[in-house]
């Protein structure tokens, strides 16, 4: 088992075959991702309409709002709807976005149980429309999905949030996933950074492999004591399918796609991120390179989603116990 302290050198890190920030930059990012496609991931509301059209599942869409004279449209438009979710169109982050888990006399109540009125609402919509949220701050457009009721196989594994799986793909193939987890310390948000729980999942099988929090290997969920090695992410293969077909419906060689499991609609997309973060590596304990370099090595030939998913269950899918341990 090879470990690894906070502080380590260079050669360790290529030893373990840890793709950095310089390199996914020059050699994945630059080479696979054409700029002119970025527009259609950096909108959220460009990759839904993308997805649709090309019949990949997504959140129902309720509406927008794109002008600040309109906010005051949003109590009609969520009228007859127990719970709706509120995200700008160009966030990044996990930040803008508000959830609704039901409606009572005229107050919406978060999940942690805070209600809002109708002008908290409308407040927070004009923020997003002024580019509060938005990369770079340029004006937003503000989605409004309806609700996701995640699949009750995850209950307890997340605080306060729907918890996401997060799936690379790398020309086509599924090179690397994990799952993330809410806790009290992201706020209920499925963000890395700010304290979620990176899930480490097999690729064969969709269990868990490893888990992190701030970098440091647990075990166990910090609000709920849930045994995190316990977690199988169901409908699998259907999930694999949705990432992997993401490629073609893209254009982009290496995107990351983050996908929930509704328990009534099974597998959805909720976006794609064309610039993946690189704590998926400390999640599975595992560098990317190889996996990446593997897929390079192909010879140029047409393969179907599925043969690529078969490949890469193949190839990276077997749980290897010589795992990056920090410490």
């Amino acid at each position: 088992m090879l470990f690894l302290e906070k502080y380590t050198w260079p050669w360790h890190l290529s030893r373990a075959g840890i793709l950095g920030m310089n390199r996914r930059n020059h050699s994945y990012i630059s080479r696979y991702n054409p700029r002119r496609l970025y527009p259609l991931v950096d909108d959220k509301l460009k990759t839904k309409r993308i997805a649709m059209a090309s019949g990949v599942a997504v959140p129902e869409l309720i509406g927008t709002i794109s002008e600040q004279h309109a906010v005051q449209r949003i109590a009609d438009m969520v009228n007859d709807r127990p719970g709706f979710c509120i995200k700008p169109a160009r966030g990044s982050g996990g930040r803008g976005i508000v959830v609704i888990v039901r409606q009572q006399e005229g107050f919406y109540f978060k999940p942690n149980g805070k209600p809002e009125t109708a002008q908290d609402l409308e407040r927070h919509a004009s923020n997003i429309l002024a580019g509060l949220y938005s990369l770079g701050g340029k004006p937003d457009t503000m989605i409004v999905e309806n609700l996701i009721h995640f699949d009750d196989v995850f209950a307890g594994y997340s605080f306060e949030g729907v918890p996401d799986t997060r799936v690379i793909i790398f020309k086509g193939f599924p090179v690397m996933a994990m799952m993330r987890l809410s806790t009290s310390a992201s706020g209920g948000k499925a963000n890395l950074h700010q304290g979620a729980v990176g899930v480490g999942l097999c690729l064969r099988t969709g269990r868990a492999l490893r888990a992190v929090q701030f970098n440091r290997p647990v075990q166990h969920h910090p609000d709920t004591g849930l045994d995190l090695f316990k977690l199988q992410v169901p409908s699998w293969d259907t999930l694999l399918r949705l990432a992997a077909s993401c490629y073609e419906m893209s254009g982009l060689g290496y995107i990351g796609t983050d996908l929930v499991l509704d328990k009534q609609l099974g597998p959805l997309l909720l976006e794609l991120n064309a610039r993946p973060g690189l704590s998926i590596q400390i999640a599975n304990g595992r560098g990317l390179l190889p996996n990446l370099r593997t897929v390079e090595q192909l010879e140029e030939r047409r393969m179907t989603v599925a043969q690529r998913i078969e490949f890469a269950k193949q190839h990276f899918g077997v749980f290897d116990r010589n795992l990056i341990t920090l410490t």
